[in-house]
């Protein structure tokens, strides 16, 4: 039997567009031998659709495209081919079912409802969606294929912490009959959650005595990266795998035997950067511009968005705007320089401190009757504003959407300026501590050929100095900030894993006052992060929709 798992990049809300873009992948996937071709989960309507699925008449904007390609298959010749597709559909009770449709003949031969609806991290299913109740059997090429939906194969067992379910659907299939196991899936990208998928894949084959076959999305949407992962896991427990990050089909011939399939794990760090990558390249096409635009400072934050902009985009669609203030060392203008240098990013110089003089000196007076004075953090802040009024300017300007360089740990303990460095519409690193930034910088640097560049794109002095917003003078990041080690621990522990203050101590070693302090500057600065651009999701527990904590609340929520 041959079968073609086909990565194809939808755009969210076009069900027209995908459907066509998918018939002609389908198309040449029979011709090239498939008699069995499946797309991802919701690939009809592209993945999350969120409230797109509460709008009158969008669900059936989407069957109706799915009949068409049902139709338009047949027309152009699949013949015996099933064709696997994700798409809404509406229950005959009037809710929508998040639907695994198999088409044949110029009709939807099978839908499988999708049973386990998952309701932690960014997913919210059931508020869109019926469960399914069955299991979905349908005949292929002299096989029986059981079709199964994302979860329904995963049961939360690739997400760190995230409840399990009473029933399994995959062995349902196989107690109906089903001697091969396909899912398709939308699974948004978590580091290291790809090798946990293939284990679960792995483990499911050994159980139930057959193949299982393994498809998801690829591509990005709104803080969703999707990494494209196909799998083959065969009875016996070895596992094939087709690339990531790219659209195209992972063609797999069950007559031929199985061997043992090398996966060629990326570490953390690259896969953060291709993830992010991928992220970048998805909102800006997708959104329908051209250019991206960043502050570049010559520290480490701006250093690495820069550098992962242009591996995104090519370097002459990423413009730097090089800021000078009052404060800044010469050292900071060499390596933003040499950074856009490395990069082939295109670097213009708009200093603030006239502007700064300017306005300081305006406010100050203006202000100094009411005993307001522009001093220390006003002054700081400023400064930053005027940055990111700079950077607008420039979007507007030349149409150029803006990328934040904030990383986790700032965002974390609101280290960062609303309406200042904040100011864009996505924040590449916003889900990448500060220690991990570093890291990536080094790996990115060790393997310049594989991040997409001629020679290392990050300068060393970006690396190896010691941070700092570069607001008043001599400033450090760790005049107010403890160390960046200490400070991700406890981002760690109480952002990502909701640990408490004596545990996140104990793990970390740290005294719980420490702790204490900066656990509830975390829960402070929610209000910064209410008002954030779209963070790129790269872990279990990022900042945004998969983690919903209230604006306005007790400090710390004990009490």
């Amino acid at each position: 039997m041959r079968i073609a798992l086909s990565r194809l990049e939808p755009l969210v809300g076009d069900p027209a567009g995908n459907a066509a873009r998918m018939i002609d992948a389908a198309l040449a996937a029979v011709r090239g031998g498939a008699q069995l071709v499946a797309f991802p989960e919701l690939a009809v309507c592209g993945y999350p659709p969120r409230d797109l699925l509460q709008r009158a008449g969008f669900v059936e904007a989407c069957e109706r495209a799915l009949g068409s390609m049902a139709e338009s298959l047949a027309a152009a010749g699949a013949g015996d081919a099933l064709v696997v597709v994700g798409c809404p559909m509406r229950a005959p009770g009037g809710r929508a079912i998040n639907a695994a449709c198999a088409l044949r003949g110029g009709r939807v031969e099978a839908v499988h409802a999708k049973r386990l609806l998952p309701q932690y991290d960014v997913f919210d299913e059931p508020r869109h969606f019926d469960a399914g109740r069955a299991a979905t059997v349908v005949a292929c090429a002299g096989r029986r294929v059981g079709i199964l939906a994302c979860e329904d194969l995963w049961r939360a067992r690739d997400a760190r912490d995230a409840a399990s379910y009473p029933s399994d659907p995959a062995a349902e299939c196989v107690a109906a009959g089903a001697d091969l196991l396909l899912a398709v899936s939308a699974s948004p990208f978590a580091v290291g959650k790809a090798a946990a998928q293939r284990a679960v894949a792995a483990e499911a084959a050994r159980r139930l005595g057959v193949p299982v076959l393994a498809l998801n999305a690829v591509g990005a949407n709104d803080d969703l990266v999707f990494d494209g992962q196909a799998i083959l896991a065969r009875a016996d427990g070895t596992v094939e795998t087709g690339a990531r990050w790219s659209e195209g089909a992972f063609a797999v011939d069950l007559s031929v035997p199985g061997r043992a399939h090398a996966t060629g794990d990326a570490c953390d760090d690259a896969e953060r950067w291709d993830a992010i990558v991928c992220g970048i390249r998805g909102y800006v096409r997708k959104t329908g511009h051209r250019t991206v635009a960043l502050g570049l400072s010559g520290g480490i934050d701006s250093a690495v968005v820069g550098a992962l902009a242009a591996a995104a985009l090519g370097g002459d669609r990423v413009t730097g705007l090089l800021m000078p203030g009052a404060h800044s060392s010469a050292g900071s203008l060499v390596d933003a320089h040499e950074l856009a240098r490395r990069c082939g990013i295109r670097s213009i110089e708009v200093p603030i401190a006239g502007a700064h003089a300017m306005l300081a000196s305006h406010l100050g007076s203006a202000f100094a009757p009411a005993g307001a004075s522009i001093a220390g953090l006003a002054d700081e802040n400023l400064q930053s504003r005027l940055r990111g009024l700079q950077l607008m300017a420039w979007s507007n300007a030349s149409g150029a959407l803006v990328l934040t360089t904030g990383n986790k740990s700032e965002y974390a303990v609101g280290y960062a300026t609303l309406y200042g460095d904040m100011c864009g519409a996505v924040a590449p690193i916003g889900d990448v501590l500060k220690t991990d930034v570093w890291s990536m910088a080094r790996w990115a640097n060790a393997n310049h050929a594989r991040a997409g560049f001629a020679v290392p794109p990050i300068p060393e002095p970006s690396i190896t100095k010691a941070p700092s917003a570069e607001l008043r003078p001599d400033q450090t990041d760790q005049d107010s900030l403890p160390p960046y080690e200490a400070l991700d621990a406890i981002v760690r522990g109480w952002v990502e894993r909701e640990e408490d203050v004596p545990a996140i101590a104990r793990a970390s070693g740290l005294d719980e006052a420490t702790v204490a302090r900066w656990t509830r500057a975390i829960d402070l600065a929610e209000f910064k992060r209410a008002q954030a651009p779209v963070i790129l999701r790269m872990g279990p527990r990022a900042f945004g929709r998969g983690r919903r904590m209230p604006v306005v609340a007790r400090p710390g929520g004990t009490g």
